[in-house]
């Protein structure tokens, strides 16, 4: 089946907050070192807090994206989505080939240059640090 691409977003139409933000796989048992290459990159609106802005989120659904790298298997695309209870969870809608992964706690984290944030994945939860955070 062959799914439609994301529609190219329109930086200069998206309020200033929006953020690119890169997050590399942190420390833990089976990567001692940590695993830059097991990442995400999530564009999203960050308040001054250097939080998710669920206000501006609200108003550009569309342009809140993710995009899932892997070593040796395709990026997965898709979107950044709010939930009850102020969670959020990376919705891969593109390729559909990967469930729903979900960031714990998203909602009180600040993305901010080496804070870490945790995303429960499908063999569990894993830490990522912020390696990178622009302006778009």
């Amino acid at each position: 089946m062959n799914r439609p691409a994301f529609k190219p977003l329109q930086n200069t139409s998206l309020p200033r907050s929006f953020r690119l933000i890169r997050l590399g796989r942190a420390r833990e048992h089976d990567h001692p070192g940590g695993a830059s290459a097991i990442r995400y990159i999530i564009v999203a609106p960050l308040d001054a807090a250097s939080r998710i802005d669920v206000e501006i989120w609200k108003s550009h659904r569309e342009a809140c994206r993710v995009v899932r790298q892997r070593p040796a298997e395709a990026d997965q695309l898709g979107h950044l989505v709010h939930g009850p209870g102020d969670s959020w969870r990376f919705h891969y809608d593109v390729a559909g080939t990967t469930a729903d992964e979900t960031g714990y706690h998203f909602g009180n984290e600040r993305f901010r240059l080496d804070e870490y944030v945790s995303v429960r994945e499908a063999d569990g939860m894993h830490p990522y640090r912020v390696i990178a955070v622009a302006p778009l």
